[in-house]
């Protein structure tokens, strides 16, 4: 990770060394926080925040879920976030904003806790590889399953749901592979550690449905959207996991991802074991968009305002 500068903190900017909390805060012991994972581009008129509203909306959803009252509306966490982009002077980065419960007594219930809240940004490339885009990655599915229904809400996208996302990833690394696919509860093929998933076969979309225990992912909003734009079937549904090693393509999709193929999975090649013709024809129309070259009629983009330094 490379530091920038300043880390808004609580509605005031702090050097980035020093945005610490206490070693006692609620969340070091519990896991109580909500965060979300989100990009800026650089497009031809300036930077640019993807989906910012759906973003910060998400954030709050999160909370709702997990009771936690921020002291911030969606308005205000979007100015937030353009502000912290724009006085670290960044053309393109990965924001991480995160609402977590601080320090104020410890024990399980958080009563008694303050909600803080923080916005870091930093640069940062393809999260599952610089190659990963064009070539694919090879995946496994996991022994790990996603987390039962009525036990953590999966639609929270909570730090605590991310020790389940963490052994995911540790178990596929561990495996010589680059990520992992878990299933739900009932062997169904649910997303990544990190990630949501589509196959394509004859021609459709197919991705899990919220019931298989999965994020409701921004980006995989965008993709059906993109999808369906182009006359491309989608089908939500739950998806067993030898249709899997059936698809013609698979892929993963993510803020951090973005549209990222599936070359082989458990070692069983997936289509040509590269990424597919509808998979680079959605990738084609999700950069055009970012990079400009078609208009961007859902109002996909924010741009960054410029702002001053501040001095703290």
């Amino acid at each position: 990770m490379k530091p920038t500068e300043y880390i808004w903190m609580n509605g005031k900017f702090v050097k980035w060394e020093e945005a610490t909390i206490h070693v006692c805060s609620h969340v070091i012991h519990y896991g109580s926080s909500v965060f979300e994972g989100m990009r800026v581009y650089k497009t031809p008129n300036g930077p640019a925040a993807f989906r910012l509203r759906d973003h910060s909306q998400r954030l709050l959803n999160s909370a709702k879920l997990y009771r936690m009252h921020i002291p911030y509306t969606v308005e205000e966490l979007d100015e937030a976030i353009l502000q912290t982009v724009g006085i670290n002077n960044l053309d393109a980065c990965y924001v991480r904003p995160v609402a977590y419960r601080g320090y104020g007594s410890l024990g399980v219930d958080p009563s008694d806790c303050p909600v803080d809240v923080a916005i870091a940004v930093w640069p940062w490339g393809q999260y599952l590889g610089p190659e990963a885009l064009e070539k694919g990655v090879s995946v496994c599915v996991s022994s790990w399953h996603r987390l039962a229904p009525n036990t953590m809400p999966a639609m929270a996208k909570a730090g605590a749901n991310y020790m389940n996302s963490q052994l995911i990833k540790l178990e596929a690394i561990s495996h010589g592979y680059v990520e992992g696919i878990a299933l739900d509860v009932s062997g169904h093929v649910s997303e990544g550690s990190g990630e949501n998933i589509f196959l394509v076969r004859n021609g459709a979309l197919i991705t899990p449905t919220f019931a298989a225990s999965i994020l409701p992912g921004i980006t995989r909003r965008s993709v059906i959207k993109l999808a369906e734009e182009m006359g491309i079937k989608v089908i939500e549904q739950n998806v067993p996991r030898e249709a899997l090693y059936l698809a013609d393509e698979v892929f993963f999709t993510g803020s951090a991802a973005e549209i990222t193929p599936i070359s082989e999975i458990d070692h069983i090649t997936i289509g040509e074991g590269k990424a597919g013709p509808i998979t680079k024809k959605l990738q084609k129309a999700f950069f055009d968009i970012i990079d400009g070259k078609v208009e961007d009629k859902w109002g996909w983009l924010t741009p960054i305002p410029e702002y001053k330094k501040v001095s703290v």
